[in-house]
């Protein structure tokens, strides 16, 4: 019978694998450490941020109000300049108007047309001072 059956290495005892004891206690200590180093490290990081940020809000509010002053002084010339526009839109259109003709060359050459009367307005109390220094 033993030659059908396959020789077999003789049976050895298990022996026991030696298990090294690793102190759990400073691996946990380490990664509190690692967490801390890294948290330590984000808030660093955040406060370099938030001082740059409200370094760069600080210089650029005061040029924001500058901006916003100009752009006022700006939005008064314009209301200004369209009140002026305006104004000469209608002298524009009246000039150009041929019902007006007559009426303008009146003003501007200070002749009359012949079929209408000159009327002179005098102050009274001047004419009374006119005639008593004439008196005399």
């Amino acid at each position: 019978m033993n030659a059908i059956q396959p020789s077999r290495p003789p049976l050895q005892p298990i022996q026991k694998r030696q298990v090294i004891p690793r102190p759990k206690r400073h691996l946990r200590q380490r990664s509190y450490q690692m967490m801390a180093l890294e948290s330590t490290a984000k808030i660093a990081v955040n406060l370099v941020i938030t001082a740059v940020a409200g370094s760069a809000l600080a210089q650029l509010v005061p040029y924001h109000w500058s901006q916003q002053q100009k752009l006022r002084e700006i939005n008064t010339e314009v209301k200004l300049m369209e009140v002026h526009v305006n104004s000469l839109q209608v002298e524009f259109s009246r000039n150009f108007d041929p019902q007006q003709t007559k009426s303008i060359m009146q003003q501007q050459g200070y002749r009359f047309d012949p079929t209408q009367r000159r009327v002179i307005l005098m102050n009274p109390e001047r004419r009374e001072d006119e005639q008593t220094e004439s008196s005399p």
